[in-house]
């Protein structure tokens, strides 16, 4: 139970320890798959899967799990990905060295008939590297992790999902081959393309970086630029892994920023949208604000005060353009910590005790909207809670604290060598 006389520090080991606590209560302990969500018969995902290859550090450096313990669970993991099976076929794992979305968790096959997932597949590798990188003592289980992520890297064929020259298309499923998006544009997707830049054995170049970067979205917000994108996620996943501090490439540079500020800026719109509350939502402020991804109520109702409200359930929540149904994720300003650690701060203690249900076995449910009649001032709640925002919100905070992942991260052969051939320069490049 959070109390109000926690300090800070209180506060951030409670609401971390109770994520990490996610990775090994939602976890198959045969193959190392991380469960989607906390809610019952639902398959692993695998991006949750590698925050949780990312968690098991900061679980070791917080004296949450021994490390060989946490050496273990990560190579079991890895050990499932290396042996499982690759192939065009509905029931394999993943083909050309990449992973499907959502995998059973206890066979490890394609499920739900998921797509091919390039940036779930790269969020999943991330991990893979960063366990590589933690894991760096020599004795057999530390070593067979390394191996066996180098493997899993260079197998991944990232140039086999591009547009020609162009940018990656969003997947591919079995049937009907490639999707019909592209990841272009400003989005999670910047971890990606670093990844596929690196590559030893099926680069990308250049070219297709700019193709991503060519559609960038600026809006200029109190006469600064902003890098426009609605949903607050998308403006972390890949910050929970590269600390984009004092580095530019050509596009941000062109504006006299970076992509850490521009989170910053991205923080600050959200709030100055909770504030003027332009849809009259119940709750919003500077205190109660963090509009992203992330379930809702399913059908249309009436709110609290007496208003018609279409929703939608799942849905791209953003601002300042929408949408937005008044659903917040109660997490997601404390994953801004490294970026306004006040403004973070603040809203968290706010939120949780204005909103006490949001926190459910010490950890936070995925959503809620206090506009829709209910029993209590959460109004509709969420009853699960998701590995994906119990994985950022743990590498966000240890980041804040340590910069644990930041620094394995700003050491990896990896992630240096990709930067750079996207074109960044500076800083602790």
């Amino acid at each position: 139970m959070l109390l109000k006389n926690d300090t800070d520090a209180v506060l951030l080991d409670r609401l971390q320890q109770a994520a990490f606590g996610y990775f090994l209560e939602y976890a198959n302990p045969d193959n190392g798959l991380i469960a989607d969500t906390s809610l019952p018969g639902v398959p692993s995902s695998i991006a949750a899967t590698g925050f949780g290859l990312s968690a098991y550090p900061v679980g070791v450096e917080r004296g949450w799990i021994d490390r060989g313990d946490a050496a273990a669970k990560t190579l079991v993991t890895l050990r499932f990905f290396a042996e499982s099976r690759q192939g065009r076929d509905k029931n394999a794992t993943g083909y050309k060295g990449l992973y499907y979305h959502f995998l059973d968790m206890r066979t490890g096959q394609r499920t739900w008939r998921s797509e091919l997932s390039l940036i779930d597949s790269a969020l999943l590798i991330a991990g893979v590297l960063t366990a590589a990188a933690y894991f760096n003592q020599e004795n057999e289980v530390e070593a067979e992790i390394r191996s066996c992520a180098a493997m899993l890297y260079a197998r991944a064929n990232w140039a086999w999902a591009l547009d020609g020259k162009g940018a990656f298309w969003l997947g591919w499923k079995p049937r009907s081959g490639f999707l019909s998006y592209r990841w272009e544009s400003y989005s999670e997707a910047i971890i990606l393309y670093v990844l596929a830049l690196a590559s030893p054995s099926y680069p990308i170049g250049r070219e297709s970086y700019d193709a991503f970067a060519e559609k960038f979205d600026w809006m200029t917000v109190e006469e600064k630029p902003l890098l426009y994108a609605g949903p607050l996620f998308i403006h972390l996943f890949s910050h929970a892994f590269i600390d984009f501090r004092g580095i530019r490439d050509a596009a941000v540079a062109a504006k006299d920023t970076d992509y850490f500020e521009n989170t910053r800026r991205a923080i600050a719109v959200q709030r100055d949208y909770a504030i003027s509350n332009p849809g009259g939502f119940a709750g919003y402020g500077a205190d109660m604000w963090g509009l992203t991804s992330c379930d809702g109520p399913l059908r249309p109702r009436r709110l609290k005060d007496g208003r018609h409200q279409r929703f939608s359930g799942y849905a791209a929540r953003g601002a300042p353009l929408g949408p937005d149904d008044g659903t917040i994720a109660p997490w997601a300003p404390l994953a801004c910590l490294p970026f306004e650690p006040k403004a973070a701060i603040s809203a968290t203690r706010h939120i949780v005790s204005a909103y006490p249900g949001v926190i459910r076995d010490g950890r936070f449910l995925g959503s809620f909207n206090p506009s829709v009649p209910g029993k209590t001032a959460e109004g509709w709640l969420n009853s699960r809670s998701v590995g994906l925002d119990q994985g950022l919100l743990l590498m966000m905070i240890e980041n804040h604290r340590t910069g644990l992942l930041w620094n394995l991260m700003r050491e990896s052969p990896v992630i240096r060598r990709g930067l750079k051939r996207a074109g960044f320069s500076g800083g602790w490049l």
